[in-house]
């Protein structure tokens, strides 16, 4: 049974995010023993976090199965591990998933950005009533400037209703990001984890301070990815280069593609779980780089496998 301890703002200091995708069949129902193949694979590199999210395509998960999943990963996951499921993108979807996440055990749930048809002071206003409704603080998945301004996030965050920001806004060069610094001097870069993989991580590990970061390609290699956390926090230069050529070229793969798409078949082709069919309106990645996918995911595995 996962942990259903109160959450505490180091823990997010401790581990890498993992970025699972979910499995299913090919009936689109939950797959509850891959799900459990790929968390212990995951638990096996002592990743503490869970983060069901993007990867894990809950963009496009009904009610009915996000209570099935919840109940499914509670159950999968260790009493070590923290799971935070993704909430949204939508207002109405999120206040249907407060009924279920209350009480429920779970901490916190990470709240996806909605595209379009939002504005600044809606968001405040939508993620203090699923906080009011839930009874438990949000993770923001912030992608865009625009989402919400720093002020409004600070409030939230000084409320106690934000406790982190996963940060997934893209810059031609990570290194120059007023807006990330303007965020850090507001909220703290202990509140602040990097969220486009490894990438970016190095630059904003070690230039900006923000407390970890999230991974998809971590979910095949936990044990290194966890190693190039700890390469960055102790500024092993060294080790976090010869670390990231590793996870380098399947992220690259992933970011030409489909961030998603990608790897919910690189778990599969590699063998370490089943991911099964992709929920619509997603589809699998194209079949014409299937053997590309399983060539590099078999490449990262054999090296985790080495360590």
């Amino acid at each position: 049974m996962m942990k259903t301890s109160a959450l505490h703002l180091d823990e997010f200091a401790s581990t890498v995010l993992a970025v699972p995708p979910l499995a299913r069949r090919a009936d689109m129902s939950i797959d509850a023993e891959e799900n459990r193949k790929l968390v212990r694979h995951i638990e096996s590199g002592d990743q503490r976090i869970l983060l069901y999210g993007g990867n894990a395509n809950i963009y496009h998960c009904g009610i009915a199965d996000y209570g099935q999943m919840l109940d499914m990963l509670a159950d999968a996951a260790a009493p070590q591990t923290r799971v935070i499921p993704a909430i949204g993108p939508d207002f109405g979807k999120m206040m249907d998933q407060a009924q279920l996440l209350r009480g429920s055990g779970y901490q916190t749930a990470m709240v996806l950005p909605m595209q379009g048809f939002t504005s600044e002071q809606g968001v405040a206003d939508g993620i203090r009533r699923f906080v009011d409704a839930a009874q438990m603080p949000v993770t923001l998945y912030l992608k865009s400037e625009s989402y919400i301004d720093i002020e409004r996030l600070g409030s939230l965050v000084d409320e106690g209703r934000v406790v982190v920001v996963k940060y997934a806004v893209v810059r031609e060069d990570p290194a120059t990001d007023p807006f990330l610094e303007r965020l850090i001097t507001r909220i703290s870069a202990s509140r602040i984890v990097s969220g486009m993989g490894e990438r970016p991580a190095p630059v904003h590990l070690t230039r900006f301070g923000l407390a970890s970061f999230t991974t998809g390609c971590g979910c095949i290699a936990p044990k290194a990815c966890m190693q190039l956390l700890r390469a960055l926090k102790q500024g092993d230069t060294g080790s976090t280069e010869a670390l990231m050529a590793q996870f380098m070229p399947l992220e690259t793969l992933r970011e030409s593609v489909s961030l998603i798409r990608v790897l919910h078949d690189a778990v599969s082709f590699c063998g370490v779980a089943d991911m099964g069919a992709q929920l619509p309106l997603l589809s699998g990645s194209p079949p014409g780089i299937h053997g590309q996918i399983k060539a590099l995911a078999d490449t990262l595995l054999a090296f985790e496998r080495s360590l």
